[in-house]
């Protein structure tokens, strides 16, 4: 009798949990950085919907849970992170992601309460800026783009640090010792000289890259947004019916609207 209540719960049991797979189905489950990336995808939400697939967003504040859940199997894509970063973490990681397609640029700022240029930026100046590794070299770029650095020739611009610098005329000093999702944080509290933040983090904060920072960077950025997934799901239907979706007209205008040219669509 023990072992027939063993086997029908086990049958139970198998049962179940495949009427659970069933159930999910047409579901994908997408992590994203509050702003922009979720409230994009709830744009997407819609379009998916009418193809018979349930988009379920789920939320993040830092750059590191979004990649270990979907290696786990929690998420089926993510969507906060550009391509240098995906390739870091790729190789520290083991990662075996893909993109999947590119889908918006977010132009890193240069941020002061104490200076409204960079020409007033003081000898010796302390520029705070995220401790991401994959971020620095886009950094140095955006200083290099402005005049206020130069970095060594041949080096690759992508993956630059600060030791790169071979002239840096005002004597900047870099303080990188914070996480990125701090940065509005320490510019408000008037920290440094002047502080570089992503337009996600600044945007979430209320602050406006085109109005808010002293300076910009330049809208025809390589970091571009990417919808990343496991390489096994690489040519899953309902990945590229989300891609498919997000570079839609009515999402590209949507972006365009929306955040007014400080978030750019591309395809």
């Amino acid at each position: 009798m023990k072992k027939f209540l063993a086997g029908a719960l086990l049958t139970i049991s198998a049962l179940t949990l495949a009427a659970c797979g069933n159930d999910d189905s047409g579901k994908l489950v997408v992590g994203a950085s509050n702003v922009p990336h979720a409230e994009i995808l709830e744009q997407v939400k819609p379009i998916l919907e009418k193809q018979g697939i349930e988009l379920d967003i789920q939320t993040y504040q830092d750059y590191v849970l979004p990649n270990k859940d979907l290696e786990s199997g929690d998420l089926d894509a993510n969507y906060f992170q550009h391509i240098p970063y995906l390739e870091g973490q790729i190789k520290d990681n083991g990662y075996d992601f893909v993109n999947a397609g590119g889908i918006h640029i977010e132009p890193i700022g240069i941020y002061s309460k104490k200076y409204k240029s960079l020409e007033e930026l003081p000898e010796g100046a302390t520029l705070i800026m995220s401790n991401s590794v994959a971020d620095h070299g886009r950094i140095l770029s955006l200083l290099e783009a402005k005049g206020l650095i130069k970095l060594a020739d041949g080096v690759d611009k992508t993956t630059a640090e600060v030791k790169d610098v071979v002239e840096n005329k005002k004597n900047l000093k870099f303080d990188a010792n914070y996480e990125p999702a701090l940065l509005v944080q320490l510019y408000e509290n008037e920290e440094g000289d002047a502080v570089l933040i992503n337009s996600n983090f600044a945007i979430d904060a209320g602050l406006n890259p085109i109005k808010d920072s002293i300076a910009l960077e330049d809208k025809e950025s390589p970091y571009v947004n990417i919808i990343a997934v496991r390489s096994e799901d690489k040519d899953n239907k309902e990945i590229k019916a989300l891609v498919d979706a997000l570079h839609s007209k009515e999402i590209q205008d949507f972006i365009l609207n929306e955040w007014d040219g400080t978030v750019v669509p591309v395809k």
